[in-house]
């Protein structure tokens, strides 16, 4: 079944995209003391129970919990409840477990897929969002709303060029301090929110607030991501002359991602209504739907090798709200900004959800189910020590790298 009669993939796309292969390296601090967790919990999994499954549980009850933080305080002025904030970074915790554990599940059934790589960046790339977002209401920062936009987006800009730099080099690099480190963070501000109440981020520290010396520490891990990742994509890729996989300039990806920031930007500076100012939360989540949306097509670019288009429908939200400004606000800014989140939201849905059907169909797989054909294998010595060794957060646990692709009915 295709929700348009256009394909998004060609023939060629992917034909490419079954012969990808994954490929990550990490040296993340807290995977290794977590991997025992991670296999025990995998072990008490069901066997039946999907991999791509195990990873949109955990986002929905990522997007579930940070949704209750909005409605509790959508300007993040407002004080959270204290449980809101616990079942938050239980929320966290349950997402960034449960996507440690889809590969391993994967490799558990025998069930490894392109696609399974696919999906976990795509749920990755938007539950970004809502974690920043949720840290970000934690702490009140909405007092400060330069610097809750500043964070948010440069969460959204640090996973972007992650991808970006594996779309160069052909592998995702982690660092010592990288995702797994920034997640277990979060769950820690949460809780001393749960505990403490959130105006304890407003205690002078020196002659700062708390909530700006944890601003600070997250600019300073930023510039060293960043810097690491710019190195790496200067560097050149492994295409002919240094290009990306797909052969094309490594400079290419910045532009998309631009198209997403800068607007974002300008609108934020020129509403005459200040709708950012009045509803951060909800503008955080359009811009944050454009920006997944965006890092998806990157993810597929690089997993098919092909050129990455500048172009994307789901810009056709923010342009609304530009459109609007150029017409002296001929409506109510918060109504199209409601109007351009509904659409990037669909816009969204549309695409990851074509995008998985046309994979199935290539790769005669389900999207959620383990067919009864591929019964499960017992985990080989190999496998073992793979999960031992392979130490990452939720996307480097799932490397397919560590076993051949199986072309069977299931996904991951």
């Amino acid at each position: 079944m295709q929700f348009y009669k256009e394909r998004i993939l060609n023939a060629a796309q992917l034909k490419r995209l079954s012969e990808h292969k994954y490929s990550c390296s990490s040296a993340s601090l807290l995977d290794a003391w977590l991997q025992p967790w991670w296999c025990w919990l995998v072990s008490k999994t069901p066997l039946w129970l999907a991999p791509n499954l195990i990873t949109i549980l955990g986002l929905i009850i990522n997007i579930v919990t940070t949704l209750i933080l909005v409605w509790y305080s959508p300007d993040a002025r407002q004080d959270p409840p204290r449980w809101a904030c616990a079942l938050c970074a239980l929320g966290v915790f349950v997402y960034q477990s449960l996507d440690a554990i889809d590969g391993k599940q994967a490799r558990r059934t025998g069930s490894q897929s392109p696609l399974g790589e696919l999906f976990d960046h795509g749920c990755d790339s938007i539950s970004t969002v809502f974690i920043a977002l949720g840290a970000c209401i934690a702490v009140k920062l909405g007092e400060y709303p330069t610097w809750m936009f500043f964070q948010c987006f440069c969460a959204m800009t640090l996973f972007y060029c992650a991808h970006w730099q594996a779309y160069v080099t052909g592998t995702l690099k982690m660092g010592r301090i990288d995702v797994t480190e920034a997640q277990y963070t979060i769950i820690c501000i949460h809780l001393i929110s749960a505990t403490l109440g959130s105006d304890v981020w407003a205690t002078q520290v020196g002659s700062l607030e708390m909530r700006y010396s944890l601003g600070g520490a997250a600019v300073l891990g930023a510039v060293m991501t960043l810097g690491s990742l710019a190195a790496a994509i200067v560097a050149g890729g492994v295409g002919k002359n240094g290009s990306t996989v797909a052969g094309t300039s490594i400079l290419t990806p910045v532009f998309p991602f631009s198209f997403v920031v800068v607007p974002a930007f300008i609108i934020f500076q020129k509403s005459e209504s200040q709708v950012y100012q009045n509803h951060p939360a909800l503008y955080i989540l359009a811009f944050g739907m454009v920006a997944a949306k965006v890092t998806n097509r990157l993810v597929v670019a690089h997993m098919t090798k092909s050129e990455m288009d500048y172009y994307d429908w789901a810009l056709v939200g923010p342009a609304m709200l530009f459109l609007n400004q150029y017409f002296k606000n001929a409506l109510p800014e918060y109504y199209v900004l409601w109007l351009c989140f509904v659409w990037v939201v669909v816009e969204l849905i549309r695409y990851c959800g074509q995008i998985c059907m046309e994979i199935c169909e290539h790769l005669k797989i389900h999207l959620f189910r383990i067919s009864p054909a591929s019964a499960p294998a017992p985990v080989s010595a190999r496998h073992k020590q793979a999960d031992r060794n392979v130490t990452s957060d939720s996307d480097i646990s799932e490397s397919e790298d560590t076993a051949p692709l199986v072309n069977n009915n299931s996904i991951s």
